[in-house]
Parts: structure tokens; C-alpha cells; sequence
């Protein structure tokens, strides 16, 4: 019975997956699919998975259908919701990269995403406004958010940012860790620690295999430890590594990625299939999706074993206010940063201008970028 829980969760996730547009808006569906519907978990327990999913690095869509799996079948029923609800993305993102290398310089498709590279201005500086709303709550928010756009503008790396806001977190911010503390549960780390010695291994294997493909797999594990505050948080981190330090890619090709990661299904973070494959082909798409999932899954699977311990901890609270602060400024900065790679006329203005305003008003992705692609075609 135990697999073919394990194998319902897989096919459940899979088919939800295949409609996950929207980033964190899907967690609904998700609370429909394994509260209102399959009565897997109650209601409150769903809400603190969420909880805790806003709270550690990763995309949090992702992040909940592991912690459904996790709270449901253990070990193995994480892993099967977490690849089932983002192998849709994936195979989508595959199959658009591998067009776009063949296809980017033709006329059509060059004005297509000349239109979509405007799209995604717009789409970063609304995620930049809708991330930061609920985040910016006092003074020190707004200084830590201020501190860490500056340090961006500077050429500070953005892993040090995050280091120094953590810290300057428990300075500021003045969280009080609540007394009540439950001990019962008894913790479990085995299918942890298989996971972590199955990723070892497989590290050492890229080690002597194809230095290239372990060097693009420890850049996406170090992305995906240090986003916190979901997908979106990604991408500063991934332009500041692949764009300006390596220079894998140049910024209108990541931003091409980036459109192609808001047309598929699943988080933003999909990017990383996308530069993966230009770099190395299959094998590149397919290190770097594993690596830039893995270390937040395995976050997820630990925070959920201790997390009634560590919810109420004030140097958890307090890095919490701290980080989500930082990557309000981070993500500005990205949204700046999108903006210069754009050479502006008042046409693309027009179309930012009409992009944001719909995303402000919550007009569906799906359509903005459908409407934005056709648009293209006759405008650019």
C-alpha cells in the first residue's frame, strides 16, 4: 500500500503540474488537491507547511507539494509530489530550449522575444512590488532592503549580501521566541541522509565524468540555498553568476529564459533548464534542474522533521524578516538591471507600461505573454 500512495501522489502532483502557472498562486490548487479533496492533511497543518515554505530557500509551489508528500508518505512521497508537480516544466522548458537554439535568429522569432525581453521587465518589477508589499513592515525592513540594493549596486556579491543582512537581521529586528515548544515528535533523518550521500555521490561522479557539468551543478545548488522568499529570488542570484561573473550568457539571451521559464508551467527557477541546455545540451538541462531543486527539497524535508522547534526560534524569526528584506532590494536591483539590457523606444514603453498594468490588476500571465507575443510579431 505504501507505493501506491507514493504513486498516487506522483500521478496527483503530475497532472497539477501540468496547469502550474501562476508561481505561488497554485498553492490553493494544492490545498484543494490534498486538503479539500483527499483529505491527506487538515487544514492547519497545511497552512504551517506553507508557512514554512515562505520561510526557507525555494519555490514555494514546489516547496508545499513537497511538504504534502513529506506530511503523507515520508521520504519517498516528498520526492514523488515534489518530481511529479515539476516534470511538466521541465519537459516543456527542454523542448522550447531546444527550438531556441535552433530557431532565435529568424526574423519572427527575434521580434518575438525582443517583445517578450519588455514582457519581462515588467514581470520582474511587478514580482519586485508583489514580494516586497507584504515584506517591508517598519524601518529596519526598509534599511535592510535599502542596504542590500546599494550593496548590489556596488558589485558586492550577492551571497555575501545575504550573509550580512542575516547578521544585520539579529541586530536590528527584536522577534521573541515563543515559550511553547513541542518535544514529542520523535525525529527522523535516515531518508535525509541517504539523499545527501546519493548527491555526494553523484558530485564525485560529475568530478572525474565532466568538470564543466559539476562546476553548473555546484553554481545551481549554491542559487537554490541562497533564494530565499521563492522563485523569484532566484534570479538575481542567477544573473549576478551566469550573466556577470561567468558570462555563460549574455543578459538579453538570460531574459529570453526567462520569458521562456513564464510560458511554461512551474516555477521561474526553470530558468536554469534553459541555461543548462545552451551550455551543455541535454545532459546540462538535466544537471542543472536536478542541482537547483535539490539542496531547497532537502531543506524542506529536514525543516518539516524539526520545524515545530524551530518555527518559534527568534534567530530563525529574525533572519526571516531580515532575508525577505534583503531580496526586496535584490530584486529591484534585478528589475534595473533587466531594464538597461532593453534598448528603449516609445514603443516598448507603451507595451511595459500595458504589461505592468495588467499584471497590477492580475490579468492571467498566460494571457499577457500571449498577447505581448502577438503583438511582437507586428510591432517589432
Amino acid at each position: 500500500m505504501g507505493f501506491d500512495k507514493v504513486t498516487v501522489l506522483f500521478f496527483s502532483f503530475l497532472k497539477l503540474g501540468l496547469t502550474a502557472f501562476g508561481g505561488p498562486a497554485m498553492v490553493a490548487y494544492i490545498k484543494e488537491l490534498a486538503v479539500d479533496r483527499n483529505k491527506w492533511l487538515d487544514g492547519k497543518t497545511f497552512q504551517e507547511g506553507v508557512a514554512l515554505a515562505q520561510a526557507i530557500p525555494g519555490a514555494t509551489a514546489m516547496q508545499v507539494a513537497a511538504y504534502v508528500g513529506l506530511k503523507t508518505r515520508g521520504i519517498l512521497g516528498g520526492i514523488a509530489s515534489f518530481i511529479g508537480f515539476g516534470l511538466p516544466a521541465f519537459i516543456l522548458m527542454l523542448i522550447l530550449s531546444a527550438l531556441y537554439q535552433k530557431t532565435h535568429s529568424v526574423s519572427q522569432i527575434t521580434a518575438i522575444f525582443t517583445g517578450l525581453q519588455v514582457i519581462v521587465v515588467a514581470i520582474v518589477a511587478n514580482a519586485t512590488l508583489s514580494f516586497a508589499k507584504p515584506v517591508i513592515k517598519s524601518i529596519g525592513e526598509i534599511a535592510v532592503a535599502v542596504f542590500s540594493f546599494l550593496l548590489f549596486f556596488f558589485k558586492i556579491n550577492p551571497f555575501l549580501i545575504i550573509i550580512v543582512c542575516f547578521f544585520l537581521s539579529q541586530l536590528i529586528f527584536k522577534d521573541r521566541a515563543n515559550s511553547e515548544n513541542k518535544n514529542s515528535k520523535r525525529l527522523n533523518f535516515k531518508g535525509i541522509g541517504i539523499l545527501i550521500l546519493i548527491v555526494i555521490s553523484g558530485l564525485i561522479f560529475l568530478f572525474f565524468f565532466d568538470k564543466d557539468l559539476l562546476t553548473l551543478a555546484l553554481l545551481m545548488i549554491k542559487i537554490d540555498i541562497f533564494a530565499f522568499g521563492g522563485g523569484y529570488a532566484s534570479l538575481p542570484l542567477m544573473l549576478h553568476e551566469v550573466v556577470d561573473r561567468l558570462q555563460w550568457l549574455d543578459g538579453k539571451t538570460f531574459m529570453d529564459g526567462i520569458a521562456l521559464g513564464q510560458v511554461t508551467p512551474g516555477p521561474i527557477v526553470i530558468t536554469a533548464t534553459f541555461v543548462g541546455y545552451l551550455l551543455k545540451g541535454f545532459a546540462g538541462a538535466a544537471v542543472a534542474t536536478v542541482a537547483v531543486f535539490t539542496p531547497s527539497f532537502l531543506i524542506m524535508a529536514f525543516a518539516s522533521e524539526i520545524g515545530e522547534k524551530i518555527k518559534n526560534s527568534k534567530l530563525f524569526l529574525r533572519a526571516k524578516r531580515g532575508l525577505l528584506a534583503s531580496f526586496s532590494g535584490l530584486l529591484l536591483f534585478a528589475t534595473i538591471k533587466f531594464a538597461g539590457a532593453v534598448s528603449w523606444n516609445w514603443l516598448k514603453i507603451l507595451l511595459l507600461t500595458a504589461a505592468f498594468i495588467g499584471l497590477f490588476r492580475k490579468v492571467s500571465l498566460v494571457y499577457i505573454i500571449s498577447m505581448g507575443t502577438v503583438l511582437s510579431i507586428f510591432l517589432f
